[in-house]
C-alpha cells in the first residue's frame, strides 16, 4: 500500500513538473507590476549569431487605469539551449529600444518604458527551439557559406537479396590477441579473428570463414573452433538482440577497405509513383531511391548527398549538385512516403529548417576549478602541420590536441583546454584561437572550428557547439554528413581511427540530427568494438549504430521516419544520444542551472503566467502593432504611425549604458558564420496619419510570414511533446523481408 502511495505521488509530482514546464512555453504571457498587466506576444526572431539572439515583440499594458496601451519592443539575448527538451533560455535579457506610437507624453512614455525594461529585463523568458528554428527562416541577411566539401562518390553496391557491409580501415592491420594464438583485424568496428591461415566473421549467431579477409567469396559456417568462440565470447560488446524477422536468411558478406555504401531492395526493384511528379520511389528498399522518368536517372540519398546512375546494379555514380536536382523534387508532397527526403531538397521548408539547426549552438557553463582532461600517445606525442595555416594537430592520440605558436590546445567533448605541455596538465580555456578558422575540410580536425567560447567569468566559461563539431555540414542549401575526406589513422601500438563520411548509411533526422545503420540490409550483424571504434563516429562516441539510428522502414513515411527516429533516440526515459555535454560526469552546468542569476537589474519577484488572450500579434519592423483576426485580415493597433527606430550599431554593445556583463563573441567567426549588418535603415516611409478600418492577409507580406512560421513552429513544438514519451506507433505494418528489423 505505502508503494502504490509513492507511486500515484510519484506521477503526480511527475505531472505537475510536466505541466510546469509546458506553462512556461504557452504565449503571450502576462506580468503583473504595481497594479498594471503588460501581455508579452510571442518575439519575432531577426538573427542569431553564435550565442546571440536578437528579436523584437508586441506587447501591449493594461494600465490600472484601465487604458489599453499597445507597443513595441527590440531585444538582444543569450542563449542556452537544451537539445534534449529542445528549448531555449534567453538570458542576459537587453531592451534597447521600446516604442509606444500613441504615447505624446514624453514623460509618461518614459514611466512605460521604465515599467517594461525593468520588469522584462528581470524576466526568466523560455522558448521553444521549435518556435525559434520556425522564426529563423524569415531571417533575410542569414547566409552559410558553403563548405569545400569532397563529395566524390564512394564505392556503391547494390543488392536485391539480404546482405552486409563489412568495412576496414584501408589495408588490414593485424594484431594479436593477449593470451591467445588468435589475431584479429584491428582496424575496422566488425568482429574478424584470424587462425592459422583462416579468417572467422561473427554476427549475431552466425559465422562466416574466408582464406582471405578481403575475399568476396565468405562463407556461412557452423564449424568454428573452441578458442574462436572463446575469445569472440570476451570481445563482443554484450547488448540485447533486435527481434527480427526471416533470420534464417543468410546474407552475403561484402568486405571493402576503401568507403562505400550499401543500398539494397528486398527482391526485385518495386516502383511507386509519387504524386503530382514525374518521380517514382523504390517502395521495397530501407535506402530513400527515387528514379526520375524524364532522364530515366536513379537518385539515391545517402549521408544528405544525392547522387546519380542510370543502373542500380555496376552503376557510374555521379554526385549530383542540389541545385542540379530534378525541378520535381521540391515538388515531393509532405504526406507521401518518400517524403522524409525534403530535408535534402534546396528551398523546402524542411531543409530551412535543417539549415538554422546548423545554427543552433548546444550550449554550457564549464566550472574552471573542476573540469578537466587527460590525454595519452602512444609513444611520445607526434604532430603534423595542417597545409596553409599555422595549426598543427598530434596524430598519434585518440584526442584532438592542436599545437599553435608553440601553445598547447585540446578540443574535449566540447570544450576548449589549454597547456604550455603536449601531455598536460590541462585547464579550461577562456579564449578560442583564431588560427582554427584557417583549418580546412581536408584536415581530420577541421570540426573543431565549430566549438566556441562566449563568455567567461573567475569561476566558470560559457561554451557551445554546432553541428559542425559532430560532422554535419551545410552546402549549397543542404546538410550533408561528413566532409568526405579520407583520413589516414594512426597506427602502432595502439590504433586510432579518425571520423569517417562513408559506410555508416547516415541519415538525417531534424529531432535527432544523423543517425547510423552501418550499411545493413540485415538487422541483427553485431559490431565489435575491441581497441576503441570511438573515432569511427567523431566527438559524440556513436557506438549503437544500426539499432538507434535512422531506420524509416520501407514506406511509412513521415511519422516511422522523422517522428519515429526522435522516439528512438530514448533510453531509460532520457534522451541522451545528442548532447555531448551529457558525458561528463563533472564540470559542467547545465542551463537550466544558469538562467539568470546574478544578472544586473535581478528581481526574484519577478514572474510571468499564460495569458488568456490569444497569441495573434505582432509587430512589423517599424514599430506598428498588427492584429490578425481569423480571416487572415490585419488590423493596426496603433492610431499613429510607427517609424523604423535607429537602433545602436550591432558592432559593439546594444546599449552603452547598460553593464558590461553581456557575454562577448569570439573575435573572429568561423568563415561558414553570416556577416550581419553592421547598421540599419535610419528610418522608413512615414505611414498613413489615419488609421485603416483593416488591412488584408496580402498587406503584410512579412508579417504573413511571421503568422506561417509562428504556426508552424507551435506544430513541431506539439509534435515534439505528443511523440516524446512513447515509441511512434507505425501507420500501417511493415512488410515481411528476409533479414528486416521490426522496430
Amino acid at each position: 500500500m505505502k508503494t502504490l502511495r509513492f507511486i500515484c505521488l510519484l506521477l503526480a509530482t511527475l505531472t505537475a513538473f510536466t505541466a510546469n514546464s509546458k506553462e512556461k512555453l504557452v504565449w503571450p504571457r502576462e506580468i503583473e507590476a504595481s497594479g498594471n498587466v503588460i501581455t508579452l506576444y510571442q518575439p519575432q526572431l531577426e538573427s542569431l549569431n553564435g550565442n546571440m539572439l536578437d528579436g523584437r515583440m508586441a506587447v501591449s499594458i493594461n494600465t490600472k487605469d484601465d487604458e489599453m496601451i499597445f507597443g513595441a519592443l527590440w531585444f538582444s539575448a543569450t542563449l542556452l539551449t537544451d537539445m534534449e527538451n529542445r528549448t531555449a533560455d534567453l538570458v542576459k535579457l537587453e531592451i534597447p529600444m521600446v516604442k509606444f506610437p500613441d504615447v505624446e507624453d514624453e514623460s509618461k512614455l518614459e514611466k512605460l518604458k521604465e515599467l517594461v525594461i525593468a520588469d522584462l529585463e528581470a524576466l526568466d523568458v523560455q522558448m521553444s527551439l521549435d518556435r525559434i528554428l520556425a522564426d529563423l527562416e524569415n531571417e533575410e541577411n542569414l547566409e552559410l557559406l558553403n563548405d569545400q566539401l569532397n563529395n566524390n562518390p564512394p564505392e556503391i553496391y547494390y543488392r536485391s537479396s539480404p546482405s552486409v557491409l563489412v568495412i576496414i580501415d584501408g589495408d588490414p592491420i593485424m594484431k594479436t590477441v593477449e593470451n591467445s594464438s588468435l589475431e584479429y583485424v584491428q582496424n575496422t568496428p566488425f568482429l574478424i579473428l584470424k587462425r592459422k591461415s583462416d579468417y572467422f566473421l561473427k554476427g549475431g549467431d552466425y559465422w562466416f570463414t574466408a582464406s582471405d579477409v578481403l575475399s568476396k567469396d565468405w562463407k556461412q559456417t557452423k564449424s568454428v573452433p573452441k578458442e574462436v568462440k572463446k575469445v569472440a565470447d570476451k570481445m563482443m560488446e554484450k547488448e540485447k538482440e533486435p527481434e527480427v524477422e526471416g533470420s534464417d536468411a543468410i546474407p552475403e558478406i561484402i568486405v571493402s577497405s576503401v568507403p562505400a555504401e550499401l543500398i539494397s531492395s528486398d527482391g526485385k526493384l518495386e516502383y511507386e509513383t509519387i504524386k503530382g511528379t514525374s518521380l517514382l520511389y523504390v517502395k521495397n528498399s530501407e535506402n530513400d531511391i527515387i528514379m526520375d522518368i524524364n532522364s530515366q536517372n536513379h537518385f539515391v540519398l545517402l549521408n544528405g548527398r544525392w547522387f546519380s546512375s542510370k543502373t542500380l546494379a555496376d552503376g557510374d555514380w555521379a554526385f549530383v549538385e542540389p541545385n542540379d536536382l530534378p525541378e520535381d523534387f521540391a515538388k515531393i508532397p509532405e504526406d507521401e512516403s518518400i517524403a522524409t527526403v525534403r530535408a535534402s531538397v534546396p528551398g523546402t521548408p524542411e531543409a530551412k529548417e535543417a539549415k538554422y539547426e546548423q545554427q543552433m549552438p548546444q550550449t554550457a557553463v564549464v566550472d574552471r576549478k573542476t573540469a578537466t582532461v587527460t590525454v595519452e600517445y602512444d609513444g611520445d606525442p607526434k604532430f603534423e602541420k595542417i597545409e596553409d595555416s599555422e595549426v598543427e594537430y598530434a596524430i598519434n592520440t585518440a584526442s584532438t590536441v592542436l599545437r599553435i605558436k608553440g601553445k598547447y590546445y585540446c578540443v574535449d567533448d566540447g570544450i576548449w583546454f589549454e597547456s604550455t605541455k603536449a601531455s598536460g596538465p590541462w585547464i579550461v580555456s577562456d579564449s578560442r584561437p583564431v588560427e582554427v578558422d584557417e583549418i580546412p575540410p581536408s584536415a581530420p580536425v577541421y570540426n573543431v572550428k565549430y566549438v566556441y567560447i562566449y563568455d567567461s567569468t573567475p569561476d566558470v566559461v560559457y561554451v557551445g557547439y554546432t553541428p559542425g563539431y559532430c560532422h554535419s555540414y551545410w552546402y549549397n542549401g543542404c546538410v550533408f554528413y561528413g566532409t568526405g575526406y579520407y583520413y589516414r589513422p594512426w597506427y602502432g601500438s595502439y590504433y586510432y581511427p579518425r571520423p569517417w563520411t562513408f559506410g555508416f548509411g547516415v541519415h538525417y533526422n531534424p529531432y535527432t540530427g544523423w543517425g547510423f545503420n552501418v550499411g545493413f540490409s540485415y538487422g541483427w550483424f553485431h559490431m565489435n568494438y575491441y581497441g576503441g571504434g570511438y573515432g569511427w563516429w567523431g566527438p559524440a562516441g556513436y557506438r549503437h549504430g544500426y539499432r538507434h539510428g535512422y531506420h524509416h522502414g520501407y514506406h511509412h513515411g513521415y511519422r516511422d521516419g522523422y517522428l519515429r527516429g526522435y522516439a528512438g533516440g530514448y533510453a531509460n526515459g532520457r534522451y541522451n544520444s545528442r548532447n555531448i555535454y551529457n558525458r561528463r560526469d563533472r564540470g559542467i552546468r547545465s542551463t537550466s542551472d544558469v538562467r539568470n542569476t546574478n544578472l544586473p537589474n535581478r528581481r526574484d519577484n519577478v514572474s510571468s503566467r499564460p495569458s488568456s488572450r490569444p497569441n495573434n500579434v505582432y509587430t512589423d519592423r517599424d514599430g506598428n502593432i498588427m492584429r490578425r483576426d481569423n480571416n487572415g485580415n490585419w488590423q493596426q493597433e496603433n492610431k499613429r504611425p510607427s517609424t523604423r527606430p535607429d537602433l545602436p550599431n550591432k558592432s559593439g554593445n546594444t546599449n552603452a549604458t547598460r553593464p558590461s556583463t553581456r557575454p562577448t563573441q569570439p573575435t573572429q567567426r568561423p568563415s561558414t558564420r553570416p556577416t550581419q549588418p553592421t547598421q540599419r535603415p535610419a528610418t522608413r516611409p512615414t505611414q498613413p496619419t489615419q488609421r485603416p478600418s483593416a488591412r488584408p492577409s496580402t498587406r503584410p507580406n512579412t508579417l504573413e510570414r511571421d503568422f506561417n512560421s509562428r504556426n508552424r513552429g507551435t506544430t513541431r513544438y506539439n509534435n515534439f511533446r505528443n511523440t516524446r514519451p512513447t515509441t511512434t506507433p507505425r501507420s500501417r505494418p511493415m512488410p515481411t523481408r528476409g533479414g528486416g528489423m521490426r522496430r
